[in-house]
């Protein structure tokens, strides 16, 4: 089997972006975290800290190496920390087995965020957090969502904004990052499916990670086309 082959197979993302996009992405996913270190460490014991700073150093990788994800936007950052903490303490105080309480507490947040549209998958180590953190978290109470999980979160999503506006073609939210609509051109003339060549190149054209697999965007472009407003 060729490599490309074995490559998708695998899920290896295809389309690299510019040496420039990584770095900025590596730098600031690092001086997020440096900023929430020192905010989790002052709210908590060492321990507690290092718990907490493991599901923002998850927010970090979405908020700054894919920030036009819809993952990563504002709303799905800051609810869904807060609201996966309040469930994580609530299973946490209510249901005295850890196991279950932890297996509850990431089912639900899973849940909640689906339900309030805030999908953020680092909300769900919170949650967990909030059960298996040790005492320090679990004496904190519901004051953990409050401080440090929601505060955190703002300080992440403020620092990628004011990061990410340095660079233009990485504004962030991802709306600061649209285009300004094209007129609207009719052509009785239809056109073919892009090719695979034509996909990668629209992409690459971004310089920015796109969480979207080549397949599924082919198969945008055909929907579209055949089925204009109407999915299947």
């Amino acid at each position: 089997m060729p490599l490309p082959r074995i490559g998708k197979w695998f899920g290896v993302e295809l389309i690299a972006v510019s040496t420039t996009e990584k770095l900025v992405a590596a730098f600031g996913g690092g001086l997020a975290i440096l900023a929430l270190t020192g905010i989790s460490s002052w709210a908590l014991p060492e321990a507690g800290a290092a718990a907490i700073i493991g599901s923002m150093g998850a927010s970090a990788v979405l908020l700054f190496a894919v920030p036009h994800g819809q993952l990563s936007q504002p709303w799905p950052v800051i609810a869904g920390h807060a609201v996966s903490a309040i469930i994580g303490v609530t299973c946490a105080r209510f249901i005295p087995q850890p196991i279950l309480a932890a297996a509850c507490a990431s089912g639900l947040a899973i849940g909640a965020m689906h339900q309030l549209k805030c999908i953020h998958p680092p909300g769900g180590a919170t949650a967990l957090t909030a059960v298996i953190g040790g005492s320090a978290i679990h004496e904190l109470g519901y004051r953990f969502v409050l401080f440090p999980v929601l505060g955190n979160a703002i300080v992440m999503v403020l620092l990628a904004v004011l990061i990410n506006s340095a660079f233009k073609w990485r504004r962030y939210p991802a709306i600061l990052n649209r285009p300004a609509p094209s007129p609207v051109h009719k052509s009785t003339t239809e056109l073919p499916p892009p090719t695979h060549e034509e996909v990668l190149a629209a992409v690459r054209s971004l310089d920015s990670f796109v969480d979207i697999s080549e397949e599924d965007l082919l198969r945008l472009v055909e929907l579209l086309k055949t089925h204009p407003g109407q999915p299947r």
